[in-house]
């Protein structure tokens, strides 16, 4: 680390734009081939047998799109504008973010001291994480923009990569300095870690990290509900579905092994378990709270509100960061989620509006700003916000908090069925 930080500011912020170039370049190849419509666009994918032949600076990020342009009679013309555009922005942006985490202490609080060797470490294992969780973010929101989907390739893969960086790296979450005076988020913040949620011997906390594994392994089964024919016919079909499917033996398989991991770093009982226990509750919590947003907006909007894409997507999230950064995503993404919506509805009469892009670019928000939405607060035409660890800290409000949420989604979801009804 000492060597890292011996670098130039210059140099390195370089070589991160570098790094995140080819990110941006494994994000094109994940969006046109993890898509439900493959397509043969990346120069890393097999190309289309009626494509002029590839060359090797097809390959090179950035510039190797303009060579591509020649295959615009299959794929459109300016197909390729996009994807460079991605590399782009993803090489700067990433540049951005490492300035902005790394040099000027961004997340944490304003005046904090320049950190010692070890919390550097950390900052940095912060910031790779976030790269990751970017990288996947965007993927899942390009493919949702062109198909309204996100595959469980993308969302699956990214879960399981956050539960295990929370195993590794405990201290990767968001930086917590405040009211309990720890370094970084975790289960039980803003308030100190209880020791019931300890590991061995304390059962009670393994209980509730398998309650939380299997729970998220049960919810990617493939099934299917349709409750037209009563609620007895779709429980018939939708374990009939469950147990014909391929997909269903590897999952059940994914999760004996993985309550076996959960179960040997609960006996660890170290700081991995308290990342793994806090990364898990922050996958369930969120990925259920999304889902239960989707029940209450199909019952709203009297059709389907929200894929299950969304579900995942933010379970993906919630392992990543925990369940209360999860919890003021979800409080974000609706209003820019209505905003372009309505924008729209009222410029091309498109009635669908694909909600995880949303949930990704509140999540960026929330990363970049997070000093300010946990700590210090903030004021909105006067009102004066306080920082959300005052909220967490009074551990009553927050299931009132959610059942809030809840209320205003199904007002705002019926109010845009009301909408919809005008056109």
């Amino acid at each position: 680390m000492n060597l890292i930080l011996s670098i130039p500011m210059q140099a390195r912020l370089a070589a991160v734009f570098a790094l995140g170039v080819c990110i941006g370049a494994a994000v094109n190849w994940a969006i046109y081939r993890l898509a439900w419509n493959g397509r043969s666009i990346s120069p890393w994918s097999p190309p289309d047998p009626s494509a002029p032949p590839r060359r090797f600076t097809d390959r090179l990020p950035i510039v190797g799109w303009l060579g591509l342009r020649r295959e615009a009679a299959l794929h459109g013309a300016g197909f390729w504008i996009r994807p460079m555009l991605i590399e782009i922005l993803t090489g700067a942006g990433l540049a951005w973010l490492y300035w902005w985490e790394i040099d000027q202490l961004g997340l944490l609080p304003q005046g904090f001291p320049q950190p010692l060797l070890g919390m550097a470490v950390d900052l940095h294992r912060q910031f790779a994480a976030h790269v990751i969780l970017i990288a996947f973010m965007l993927a899942a929101s390009m493919i949702d923009v062109d198909e309204k989907t996100i595959p469980d390739e993308i969302t699956v893969v990214g879960t399981l990569a956050g539960l295990f960086l929370a195993t590794v790296w405990p201290n990767l979450s968001l930086p917590d300095t405040g009211l309990n005076g720890g370094a970084f988020l975790h289960l039980a913040s803003p308030n100190d870690w209880p020791a019931a949620l300890d590991g061995a011997p304390c059962s009670g906390s393994l209980a509730l990290g398998l309650a939380c594994w299997w729970a998220w392994c049960a919810a990617i089964l493939p099934r299917s509900w349709y409750s037209r024919h009563g609620w007895r016919r779709a429980m018939q079909l939708c374990c009939a579905r469950v147990s014909r499917m391929p997909s269903t033996r590897r999952i059940l398989q994914m999760a004996v092994m993985g309550s076996l991991v959960i179960a040997l770093v609960w006996y660890g009982n170290g700081l991995g378990w308290h990342g793994l226990l806090s990364a898990l509750v922050g996958m369930a919590a969120s990925g259920g709270l999304v889902w239960a947003v989707r029940i209450t907006g199909t019952a709203a909007l009297h059709r389907e509100a929200m894929g299950f894409g969304d579900v995942t997507l933010m379970a993906m999230i919630g392992a990543f960061l925990g369940w209360q950064p999860c919890l003021i995503i979800f409080f974000l993404a609706p209003f820019a989620g209505l905003v372009v919506g309505v924008l729209r509805l009222i410029l091309f009469r498109d009635k669908e509006i694909p909600y995880g892009p949303f949930l990704c670019l509140a999540t960026l928000v929330l990363i970049v700003a997070w000093d300010i939405v946990w700590r210090r607060g903030f004021a909105v035409w006067g009102i004066v916000v306080a920082g959300a660890e005052n909220y967490f800290a009074m551990g009553w409000l927050v299931p009132l908090t959610v059942l809030c949420c809840l209320a205003l989604m199904a007002v705002m979801l019926g109010t845009w069925r009301l909408i919809l009804s005008a056109f």
